[in-house]
């Protein structure tokens, strides 16, 4: 199991380096003056000379490209801007601060709307799912059905804006959304954050809905399941500890890189709702041509998307024990 985890480890790693190599170039080496771009729409000539000097335009672009990197694990000095102390992922010339810190000031918001919508479409998703797969050809199946393709058919926007006219505007059935830490007010966190986190739930309680019935119908139907049944175990024992578990499966695949997209910003429901998350942040950095905060963002939502992957292969050993000797 050690041996398992340290080559997906590895493995993340090295991916994690080509795509922060490739998000370099494409950042630093297309456009015709980076400078420019890093140091935002408003720059002024001291300025600008400022940050060409700190991201060492002059040099070659590998040079570059390491300096970046080594940035990460041992920091990094701006000339005329102090000390980026590690992990260093840049300097924003537009906010005047280490991007790494922006970015986690915004985390918590990111992270708190990705995970309690997370529980919601998980539980719900898989329970109707597998209600679904058990009544199947059924009214409930049927309704169930409709009601998933609709819910994968609509946007998150759209949705969300309908919520807050509806249940907020117009009968305060909601609260404003916001975010508020839950060290200060436990029951402000929650409120404010729980029509955000129904929406966002709904659209993807549709998708595990969808996926858990069709694997839960053909689970049902294996050899070993049937076998089960006719040794005369119970439909509860059939369906939880052989029926369901091959359905966690592909259930954990799409979790895991929903999860590490949603952690890497979930930016048209925190834009719809006002959240000032990570998605957000990348917003801004378009808006504002912060090049160094928009990189940043781009490499942290690919390093939770590897980082997940890495815990759903840890999972697949877990349910699977023949994964272990792949």
């Amino acid at each position: 199991m050690l041996r398992f985890l340290i080559r997906r480890v590895l493995g993340a790693a090295v991916i994690l380096l080509v795509i922060s190599a490739v998000t370099f170039f494409l950042f630093y080496a297309i456009p015709a003056d980076p400078a420019r771009l890093a140091c935002g729409k408003v720059c002024p000539p001291e300025t600008l000379e400022q940050a060409r000097r700190n991201l060492g335009i002059d040099q070659p672009l590998l040079v570059q490209f390491v300096s970046w990197l080594s940035g990460i694990f041992v920091g990094r000095d701006y000339e005329g801007l102090g000390h980026c102390p590690a992990p260093c992922l840049g300097f924003s010339f537009v906010n005047k601060a280490p991007v790494f810190e922006t970015i986690m000031d915004r985390m918590p918001v990111t992270i708190a709307l990705t995970l309690g919508a997370a529980v919601i479409f998980l539980i719900f998703g898989v329970a109707t799912g597998i209600v679904a797969a058990l009544r199947q050809g059924k009214p409930l199946d049927k309704v169930a059905s409709v009601a998933s393709l609709i819910g994968a058919s609509v946007q998150i926007y759209f949705v969300g804006t309908l919520a807050m006219y509806l249940f907020v505007y117009q009968t305060q059935v909601f609260s404003q959304p916001k975010y508020v830490p839950i060290t200060e007010d436990p029951l402000g966190w929650f409120n404010g954050l729980l029509l955000p986190w129904l929406v966002l739930a709904l659209i993807f309680t549709a998708n595990y809905t969808r996926i858990t019935r069709s694997t839960m119908v053909e689970n049902l139907n294996e050899d070993y399941v049937r076998t089960a049944r006719a040794k005369g175990m119970s439909g509860r024992s059939v369906v939880l500890r052989f029926a369901l578990r091959g359905t966690l499966t592909p259930v954990i695949t799409i979790f895991g890189v929903d999860l590490g997209t949603l952690i890497g910003g979930a930016i048209i429901t925190e834009t719809t709702f006002g959240l000032q998350g990570i998605g957000r942040l990348a917003v801004r950095a378009v808006d504002y041509s912060d090049l160094p905060t928009l990189m940043a963002t781009v490499v942290l939502a690919a390093g939770a998307i590897v980082l997940m992957n890495v815990v759903v292969d840890s999972l697949y050993a877990v349910i699977d024990p023949r994964v272990r000797l792949s």
